[in-house]
């Protein structure tokens, strides 16, 4: 199962977010730095809403959601690429994670420590980023050195990984991570096995204040939480092509002991339509490539995970392995046609329901039926 970590400085709230997102007490959250020292690890089922509407047409007596793990590291600080503070653990732990979420503190609270004494988003993410970045240009300057003896020798394996390495130094020397560089595929392809920091994407999470978190939801932007809201998706769009997400991770940490609806009241009641940790949830199983198709029936309705662009019969082994094995055709229907139509006959008549052979890109939201021979 891919991982995502959740990162940031000590006293951002990655802890309470942790706890929100995993729906549980696992993790401590206390006001002082390093208040994490041994990640936390929770498996966290991903939010989505197709599924009922499937089980609804389908009859079906259960519903199985899709589950991604997140992982709660300890606080980093200035100096950690060179051992402070818990700096080489926190890079181990990094390294141990397949995406990134950097949980940004965007709220005012005197009784809440921030290690830098003052509340400013982009100079913290700026603090983890440059860690991160020093860690990966010494990793690939150790990489450097040990090819040195190929290099001479004329091994051209040597010689095209210390190409690549020449193109992604300077890159990062400007402060910029490497999943940024303009490489080619087969130089990606070959970057990867270098397993830098800074290669894995990347989300943030904005965290404020339960008072910012209606004012922000309805276009307020008079706050100091909604100006370092949008500084944080400005520096995220610009500098990491990504996205950040709004939340308040106080909020959802104390709601982990109602139901998923009494939840969202609770947030409706406080002008916000949706659950900021719902929408991470899904933009970090996003960011990690993955998928979901449905199979329906009157007994389950169930989400599956694939890797964006697999085609049909690695999505039947997913499954099944039998159904890989014999994979003969999948009867496919996406969502959207599957909820507008409101039934299979229905969508049988208007010839949406479809068969696809080997070849065939599964995409996120098809709902399949897989015909197979063993």
């Amino acid at each position: 199962m891919l991982s995502a970590g959740i990162v940031g400085l000590p006293n951002v709230g990655k802890s309470t977010l942790f706890n929100a997102v995993t729906r549980t007490h696992k993790a401590p959250a206390e006001n002082y730095p390093f208040c994490t020292i041994d990640p936390n690890v929770g498996v966290v089922t991903v939010p989505d809403p197709r599924l009922e509407k499937i089980a609804e047409i389908s009859h079906s007596k259960k519903i199985t959601p899709t589950a991604i793990e997140f992982v709660d590291i300890a606080g980093l600080v200035k100096g950690a690429s060179a051992g402070e503070g818990l700096g080489n653990q926190f890079l181990h732990h990094i390294r141990e994670v397949d995406a990134i979420v950097q949980v940004v503190r965007c709220f005012e609270n005197p009784d809440v420590h921030h290690v830098s004494a003052t509340i400013d988003p982009i100079r913290d993410i700026e603090v983890i980023n440059t860690e991160l970045v020093l860690a990966d240009l010494a990793s690939l300057q150790r990489r450097h050195d040990r090819l040195q003896k190929q290099l001479h020798a004329g091994d051209k394996t040597a010689k095209i990984e210390n190409a690549v390495i020449e193109n992604l130094s300077p890159h990062l020397d400007a402060g910029k991570p490497a999943i940024t560089a303009e490489l080619t595929p087969e130089e990606k392809a070959i970057a990867r096995g270098f397993f830098l920091l800074t290669s894995k994407p990347t989300i943030f999470a904005c965290n404020v204040a339960e008072s910012d978190l209606a004012a922000i939801s309805t276009g307020d932007q008079g706050s100091a939480a909604a100006r370092h809201r949008e500084l944080v998706q400005d520096y995220a769009r610009h500098h990491f092509a990504t996205e950040a997400i709004v939340l308040s991770a106080q909020i959802e940490s104390e709601l982990v002991d109602l139901s998923e609806q009494e939840a969202l009241e609770y947030l409706r009641n406080l002008g916000v339509d949706d659950s900021g940790v719902h929408a991470l949830i899904r933009a970090a199983y996003h960011l990690l490539g993955l998928r979901t198709f449905f199979t329906t029936g009157e007994k389950e309705t169930r989400a599956w995970t694939i890797h964006e662009g697999e085609k049909a019969p690695t999505a039947a082994g997913a499954v099944h392995s039998d159904f890989e094995r014999g994979f003969i055709a999948a009867e496919t229907i996406h969502y959207d046609d599957l909820a507008a139509l409101g039934s299979f006959a229905k969508a049988r008549e208007a010839g949406k329901l479809r068969l696809e052979g080997k070849d065939y890109v599964v995409r996120d939201g098809d709902v399949i039926l897989f015909r197979f021979n063993v």
